[in-house]
């Protein structure tokens, strides 16, 4: 060629973000790429520590001046990293370590692999989930058949006792008969068809914050950002309720339990475009984030938090994000969760149908 490149304009359009890092990790230059990803221009970036907008990553900070001072180079997949803004992304993380003349430098390349990453982890989520929950119920099913038996034998041997004492073991196996089957009920999940009407899904909101409002064993802060362009979506009202109460009380009793400082809740509603659920791709949805400031969900967890019998909590059944997974999925719709220390973020989505389409 006979001009010389222009290298800026050629980092200018990469779709992967780069940026150059002194030794003390302050940003020397941040390309197109990077300024979106950190959603602040040029001049905001330069000069400014990475640690001013990454508040928090899966991946050591203190990597980079390691990298720095031994000159290694190193790479991170799936790394999360969350800005203090209160965005926060999932990437693929590589540093290369240069020399400028006496000064030491990184080069730290940021790929974007969100949206691919979500597809692929809901696909295999969801056929795990589905797995689980038809072996669950084949279970059900098994233990409740006897269930029926045991309590029906313990009552006609009831019938034949005299002594009070004696009727006590029996009154103890009909107790436990009916814990059991009341057990059983709940792993079945819910079984009632949808009753779907027109609503507006900041009243069916509004009734959650009512219910935990009324607790008076805590004292929870809950935040609204409501967009009240949404409009009315075709559901049941109970289901959805049920749903994202379910979640509500799960952030409460957590936030509780860890007694967590200036413990709040958020709810914020907006119109979602082009949303992939469960391989179907639908142009317009409700999206519903519940988001608390707690410890975060373990990482053991993230993965199988949707499954019955999972939970992190001291007294919890782990049937209760089950359920909501269910009642949701009863919506064609699906529910995401991202978490991070002083972070939690339930996000459902809700298809929005026409008013005049029948279903």
């Amino acid at each position: 060629m006979s001009e010389r490149l222009n290298l800026e304009n050629l980092l200018d359009n990469l779709s992967t973000a780069v940026l150059l890092l002194d030794e003390k990790l302050d940003i020397q230059y941040a390309n197109h790429a990077a300024q979106s990803v950190f959603d602040r221009g040029f001049n905001l970036l330069v000069g400014c520590s990475v640690y001013q907008y990454i508040v928090h990553s899966s991946l050591d900070l203190d990597r980079f001046s390691t990298s720095s001072q031994h000159g290694e180079a190193f790479s991170d997949s799936e790394v999360q990293i969350s800005f203090a803004d209160g965005r926060h992304i999932l990437a693929d993380v590589s540093a290369t370590h240069m020399l400028d003349g006496k000064s030491k430098q990184i080069l730290l390349e940021i790929r974007l692999i969100q949206q691919q990453k979500k597809i692929s982890q809901e696909t295999h989520q969801w056929a795990q989930q589905q797995a689980a929950r038809e072996l669950v119920r084949g279970l059900a099913h098994e233990i409740k058949n006897p269930l029926g038996g045991i309590r029906g034998a313990a009552q006609l041997l009831e019938k034949q006792l005299v002594s009070a004492d004696q009727k006590e073991f029996t009154t103890v196996i009909i107790e436990q008969s009916d814990r059991l089957t009341n057990l059983v009920d709940r792993l079945l999940g819910p079984n009632a068809r949808p009753n779907f009407c027109w609503q507006n899904i900041h009243q069916v909101i509004e009734k959650i914050c009512t219910l935990v409002s009324l607790d008076l064993n805590h004292d929870i802060k809950i935040v609204r950002d409501y967009d009240p362009s949404i409009p009315d979506i075709n559901i049941d009202q109970d289901m959805i309720q049920q749903a994202a109460l379910n979640i509500v009380r799960n952030s409460v009793q957590v936030l509780t339990e860890n007694a967590t400082p200036n413990a709040q809740i958020k709810i914020i509603t907006r119109i979602e475009r082009h949303v992939i659920i469960h391989g179907v791709t639908f142009p317009l949805c409700a999206k519903i984030q519940l988001i608390d400031n707690g410890p975060g969900i373990p990482t053991e967890l993230k993965d199988t938090l949707f499954y019955p019998m999972v939970t992190s909590k001291k007294q919890g059944t782990g049937l209760g994000l089950s359920i909501s997974q269910t009642l949701i999925g009863h919506h064609r719709g699906k529910i995401e969760v991202d978490s991070w220390p002083g972070n939690t973020e339930f996000t459902l989505y809700l298809p929005i149908d026409k008013k005049d389409a029948d279903k």
